[in-house]
């Protein structure tokens, strides 16, 4: 074999390993960002608003002290505050490093929303920047 080919060859492979890096990681940070999502539901589950509320961003803080961050999410979210399921359905990353996550939720009440939750790196960890609901009539 040529040394041509065998360059060839290798930019060939170290191409294909680099992009399937670059696929994965993606696929990593979304499954590592879903994280914060459940561990703030069980804290919603056990009323436990005080450990929920760390997993928001500090952009949510800022509108939100803690008591009204409490009552925002009981009066919004029903669902939310009170789940008892909750499923990534699917996630994406953006290219300012931002994931959305679409979780599929079902309340204590026997109603079902998708959230989709905006997702940001901050201070070393996943925090939750925002989270936009709607009825998900189809969840099972």
């Amino acid at each position: 074999m040529s040394p041509r080919r065998v360059i060839g060859i290798a930019l060939v492979l170290v191409g294909s390993i680099t992009a399937g890096a670059a696929v994965a990681q993606p696929d990593k940070d979304a499954q590592a960002a879903a994280g914060p999502v459940m561990q703030q539901l069980e804290a919603f589950r056990r009323d436990d608003y005080d450990t929920a509320y760390t997993f928001a961003s500090a952009k949510v803080r800022q509108v939100f002290d803690r008591r009204a961050f409490e009552q925002m999410v009981k009066r919004g979210y029903p669902e939310i505050a009170r789940s008892t399921l909750a499923v990534v359905a699917e996630s994406q990353v953006t290219p300012d490093g931002h994931v959305f996550l679409r979780v599929k939720v079902r309340g204590a009440n026997g109603n079902s929303v998708e959230a989709v939750y905006d997702m940001i790196w901050e201070g070393g960890s996943w925090k939750i920047n925002g989270v936009v609901a709607r009825p998900d009539p189809g969840f099972v």
